[in-house]
C-alpha cells in the first residue's frame, strides 16, 4: 500500500509539472526570444521571488545539507549561514541595480548579453567565453538534481536509479522545452510551496515525538563536538564563502532582471529572502533532528526520507517526499534554461548563424541545446564515481560564483569598469576555482574564495591597466546610478 501510494503521488506530482509546461507552450507560441528566455519582464513578485528561490535550493537542501548536518554536527550550519547572508544581500544590492542596467543595457535578457552590451561592444569574446562556462558547469549542476530524482525513487520505490534519472530528466526536458521561462518559473513557485511545507513540518512532528519519548536517538548517543558550531576556522570561512556564489549565479539572477518593476522588485525581496532564511533553517534543523530521532542510519543522505516515511502515513509521505522531487527539478529547469538561452542567444545567433536565424529558429537553437545539457547530464549522474550530490553542486557552485560575481558586481557598480577587465575576471575566477579545486583541495577551504579574491584583483588591475571606457558607457551608468532607468 505505501509504495502504491508514494507512486501514485509521484506520477500526480509529475503530470501537473508537465501540464504547466504544456499551458505556456500554448499560450505563448506567438511570442518570441525574449518571451522564451525572460517571460517578457513581465513576472510578479511572488512568483520571481520563489522562482529564485527554488532554482537556488536543489536537493541538496533535503538531502545534501541535512546529511552534512546528520553526520559531522552543527559546524556544517555555516553554509547556511554564509548562503542566507549572500541571497539577503544579493536581492537587496545587486538585484535593483541589475534589472534597471540589464534593461539600459540594450533590453539584454542574459547575463553574457548584459555584460556585453554594457560595454557597448561588438566584440563577442565575452558572450562566447561566458557561454562555454556555462555549458559545463550546468551539465555538473544538473547532474546533481538529476541524481538526487534517482536516489529518491531507489530509496522510496526500489526502481533502478538509472532508469529513474531518465524519467525525471524526461519530465524536466518536457516543460522546460516547451513552456520556457514562464513554465520554469511557475513550476518552481509551487515547487517553492511545497519545498517549505515539507521542511516546516517533517522536522517539528519529528521533535513532537521525541518530546513524547519516542525516537531511536538520544543527547548522550550524538557523537563529541556535534554541538560545537566553531569547531574548524576553515568551516567557518568556508561556510560562508557560499554566500558568494549568489553574486554570479546565473539563473537565480535573471529572475532579477525577469520583474515587471523596481516597487514589485522590493515586495519580492521580503518574500524570498523570509522564504530562504526558513528553508535554511529548517534543512539544518532536519539533520539535527533527524540524527536524535533516527539515531545512527547506513546512508545519512536519506536522513530527510527516512524520517518523513517513518513519521507519515504513504499519502502525506508521498506528498511530502515529492519535495524532494520539487527541489531537484526546480533547479534543473532553470540550468537547463539559462544554458539553452546562453547558447543561443550569446553563441548560435551571433556567431554561428552570423545574426541570420529568425526568432523561431532561436527557440528550437535553444530547445535542443536542453535537450543535449540533460543527456550529459544524466550520463554523469548516473556514474557511480561522479560523486555526492552535494560536492556536485559546491563544485558547480564555485565556478559560477567566483567567474561571474566579481565581475558582475563590479560592472554595476564601478564607473571607471571596463571590457578588458570583464574578460579578465571571468577567465581568472573560474581558472583559479578549478585549479584550486584540482590541487590544492585538501587544504580544507572552498575554492570559491581564492578563485573570487583573485578574479577580482585580475578584473580591477587589467582595468586599470587599459583604456577607460568610451564617454557613451559611462554615460549609461550614471543614468542607471541616478535612477533615471526604471
Amino acid at each position: 500500500m505505501t509504495f502504491n501510494a508514494e507512486l501514485i503521488i509521484f506520477v500526480l506530482y509529475l503530470c501537473f509539472m508537465l501540464g504547466i509546461g504544456i499551458y505556456f507552450f500554448v499560450r505563448s507560441r506567438s511570442g518570441g526570444e525574449k518571451e522564451y528566455f525572460l517571460g517578457g519582464r513581465n513576472m510578479g513578485p511572488w512568483v520571481s521571488a520563489l522562482s529564485a528561490g527554488a532554482s537556488d535550493m536543489s536537493a541538496w537542501v533535503l538531502m545534501g545539507l541535512p546529511a552534512s548536518i546528520y553526520a559531522f554536527g552543527l559546524g556544517q550550519a555555516w553554509i547556511a549561514i554564509g548562503l542566507g547572508i549572500g541571497y539577503a544581500l544579493s536581492w537587496l544590492i545587486e538585484a535593483p541595480r541589475l534589472r534597471r542596467y540589464s534593461i539600459a543595457a540594450n533590453d539584454s535578457i542574459t547575463i553574457p548579453q548584459y555584460l556585453t552590451n554594457r560595454f557597448m561592444t561588438s566584440n563577442r569574446a565575452l558572450q562566447i567565453i561566458s557561454a562555454v562556462i556555462f555549458l559545463v558547469a550546468y551539465t555538473i549542476y544538473a547532474a546533481s538534481s538529476i541524481k538526487a530524482c534517482g536516489t529518491l525513487f531507489n530509496t522510496v520505490i526500489g526502481l533502478d536509479a538509472t532508469v529513474c534519472m531518465y524519467i525525471a530528466a524526461a519530465i524536466i526536458i518536457s516543460y522546460t522545452f516547451l513552456g520556457g521561462f514562464s513554465a520554469v518559473c511557475w513550476t518552481d513557485f509551487f515547487q517553492g510551496l511545497l519545498m517549505l511545507g515539507a521542511l516546516l513540518i517533517a522536522p517539528i512532528f519529528a521533535l513532537a515525538l521525541i518530546s513524547g519519548g519516542e525516537g531511536a536517538g538520544s543527547l548522550t548517543a550524538l557523537p563529541e563536538g556535534y554541538w560545537n558550531l566553531f569547531s574548524n576556522w576553515k568551516d567557518i570561512l568556508s561556510g560562508l564563502g557560499w554566500g558568494l556564489g549568489y553574486f554570479g549565479m546565473p539563473h537565480i539572477i535573471i529572475r532579477f532582471m525577469s520583474l515587471r518593476s523596481d516597487k514589485d522588485l522590493k515586495k519580492s525581496a521580503k518574500i524570498g529572502i523570509t522564504w530562504t532564511v526558513l528553508i535554511l533553517i529548517f534543512s539544518v534543523a532536519a539533520g539535527v533532528i533527524g540524527h536524535l530521532f533516527l539515531g545512527e542510519i547506513a546512508d545519512s543522505s536519506v536522513v530527510f526520507i527516512t524520517m518523513v516515511r517513518k513519521i507519515f502515513p504513504a499519502i502525506i509521505s508521498g506528498l511530502l517526499l515529492s519535495a524532494i522531487l520539487a527541489a531537484a527539478m526546480s533547479t534543473a529547469d532553470s540550468q537547463l534554461l539559462a544554458s539553452a538561452s546562453a547558447f543561443a542567444s550569446d553563441v548560435y545567433k551571433p556567431v554561428i548563424r552570423k545574426n541570420k536565424a529568425n526568432e523561431k529558429e532561436m527557440l528550437w537553437a535553444g530547445r535542443f541545446v536542453v535537450l543535449a545539457i540533460a543527456i550529459i547530464a544524466v550520463l554523469i549522474a548516473s556514474n557511480p564515481n561522479s560523486g555526492t550530490i552535494m560536492g556536485l553542486v559546491e563544485n558547480a557552485w564555485g565556478v559560477f560564483g567566483a567567474a561571474f560575481g566579481p565581475t558582475i558586481m563590479l560592472s554595476l557598480f564601478w564607473r571607471r569598469f571596463n571590457f578588458a577587465g570583464a574578460i579578465a575576471g571571468i577567465i581568472t575566477g573560474a581558472a583559479v576555482d578549478i585549479l584550486w579545486l584540482a590541487f590544492l583541495s585538501g587544504f580544507g577551504l572552498y575554492e570559491i574564495i581564492p578563485g573570487c579574491i583573485l578574479g577580482t584583483v585580475a578584473a580591477v588591475v587589467v582595468t586599470l591597466m587599459t583604456k577607460a571606457p568610451a564617454k557613451e558607457v559611462t554615460e549609461v551608468f550614471d543614468k542607471v546610478a541616478a535612477g533615471e532607468i526604471e
